[in-house]
């Protein structure tokens, strides 16, 4: 049995498949970032799901991609926690969530760029057969601009230095625990406070014809392009495309900040586990 899974920050969506390529089952776990999970967490993710526990002998290749896997120590820790779960399994190819965004949406040998804007944010050139990142990413903290848990940090900021419409931050302030103390909490003392900023970043969705909304959003598009897709020298010659759910959701509001900077959008999707899945049934 061959595992094929791509895992953000908040979600990890698995398919399981056979020699032959066929469909054993599909699942979901909680997202396995090794940056901000230790591995007792990581393993517990994956032991409570049914499907993964129940067929865990039975699993002998596993394709990983994921968010937080961009240097080797947290590839390694994944691979440890694989190693405890799936005893049996022989080969393992752990790599960031970058690859599979590339799988996903890009032409082989054709030059494109390729962004995530999920609840983090990246953006790598490829040249049709090989992958050039110019900036690591340092995480949620220092970096992830136009990210999930990025505009949930500044709503957060701009509710509590007063700079949201009263109205809209009534609206905010009624949808969500805004106290000092809740939120402290989630950021410095539980797990995964970058899927906890994210999931604030459904409100800026859900508002986003607002004035504050719109100038939110153009702000944070705004600095991922100048930041992260503008190092690239031909980024206005070839089409960029994008995986994940702030994209999905705001790609009106995408395709008109990258038409300022004369940058063109290729394929926006939400989740590229059904790329993955494909081309690795073609390279089986």
């Amino acid at each position: 049995m061959i595992l094929i899974v791509d895992s953000g920050s908040t979600k990890t969506d698995w398919i399981a498949i056979n020699e032959k390529g066929d469909t054993l089952f599909e699942t979901q776990t909680l997202g396995l970032n090794p940056q901000v999970l230790g591995k007792h967490i990581l393993k517990e993710r994956i032991v409570n799901n049914y499907e993964l526990y129940k067929f865990r002998k039975e699993v002998d290749q596993i394709y990983f991609y994921g968010a937080g896997c961009g240097t080797l120590p947290p590839r390694k820790l994944i691979q440890s926690v694989f190693s405890d779960i799936f005893k049996n399994c022989e080969k393992f190819s752990i790599k960031e969530d970058t690859y599979a965004a590339i799988y996903s949406t890009a032409e082989p040998n054709t030059k494109s760029i390729v962004c995530i804007l999920g609840t983090g944010s990246n953006c790598t050139y490829f040249d049709g057969k090989n992958i050039e990142q110019k900036v690591i990413s340092l995480g949620y903290v220092l970096m992830d601009d136009a990210s999930g848990n990025y505009f949930g940090r500044q709503l957060l900021r701009d509710y509590y230095f007063n700079r949201i419409p009263t109205e809209t931050a009534d609206k905010f302030n009624s949808e969500f625990v805004l106290d000092a103390e809740t939120i402290k909490d989630n950021l410095y003392k539980q797990p995964n406070p970058n899927t906890y900023l994210a999931k604030f970043a459904r409100f800026l969705i859900e508002n986003k014809d607002s004035k504050y909304g719109k100038s939110l959003i153009k702000r944070g598009f705004d600095l991922f392009i100048e930041r992260q897709i503008l190092q690239f020298n031909d980024a206005k010659e070839i089409p960029i495309h994008f995986v994940g759910s702030i994209s999905y959701y705001l790609k009106n509001e995408l395709i008109e900040c990258l038409g300022k900077y004369n940058l063109h959008a290729g394929n926006i999707i939400r989740k590229p586990i059904e790329g993955l899945l494909k081309y690795h049934q073609e390279n089986l």
